[in-house]
């Protein structure tokens, strides 16, 4: 884990891929990370188990609220970057639609949009048969990202529940991560940004070149 930043009502601090967020067998991703910092500290939002990078992490339930709200109103800016061995069915677009629980802890898409997931996404070529997304969703559904990536015919390498089993297992890790945060929290403008450090399809030269270029992502998605 890594510390970016604190202050006395949050800290921003990096998780690493393939640990569980909340305590289960072993002690998880914010207990741990609560005791990095000596303190209690609320989760706002999550990341699941496979994915790495940035959270946001309240040091008391009176913030957590106040960023519960912001959330809510969709005022968090929060992008990732995923890799998927898969062709995209476009090379950039939006998935939008509701989701619906599915079989063994998965999540489907639905045709509807009475409360609907939305994600925004671009991508480019790595090396032959990589393809490295940025995405950014606008509201936080189960699985999201890794849901609509699959709808595109992209689902993200090593996801071991939406991308060929065997195949994903080969893998050292399931391919999202956390990039980048951005949001006003009591009058004053935060901005995170934190490249992938850990999977060798991240730390590839391709890929690093290409994070580069996405280096301000709000830019992209205007």
């Amino acid at each position: 884990m890594k510390l970016l930043y604190q202050n006395s009502d949050f800290a921003i601090v990096s998780k690493p891929a393939g640990m569980n967020f909340h305590s289960e067998d072993e002690a998880g991703f914010v207990v741990l990370a609560s005791e990095m910092l000596g303190c209690k500290l609320f989760p706002v939002h999550r990341l699941d188990k496979m994915t790495s990078g940035l959270v946001i992490l309240a040091k008391s339930s009176e913030v957590a609220n106040s960023f519960l709200k912001l959330f809510e109103s969709r005022e968090i800016e929060k992008y990732y970057l995923a890799i998927s061995l898969r062709k995209p069915k476009k090379k950039m677009g939006k998935v939008v639609g509701d989701m619906q629980k599915s079989r063994r802890g998965s999540w489907k898409l639905l045709h509807t949009k009475e409360n609907p997931a939305i994600t925004r996404f671009i991508s480019a070529s790595l090396n032959p048969g990589e393809k490295l997304f940025l995405v950014k969703p606008y509201t936080g559904k189960t699985h999201q990202i890794r849901v609509a990536l699959k709808s595109v015919g992209s689902p993200i390498a090593g996801d071991e529940r939406y991308a060929a089993a065997e195949e994903a297992k080969k893998l050292d890790r399931g391919y999202l991560h956390a990039y980048a945060l951005r949001f006003v929290f009591k009058g004053e403008s935060y901005s995170f940004k934190l490249p992938p450090d850990e999977g060798e399809l991240f730390l590839t030269k391709e890929c690093k070149e290409q994070i580069e270029l996405w280096d301000n992502p709000e830019e992209l998605f205007k």
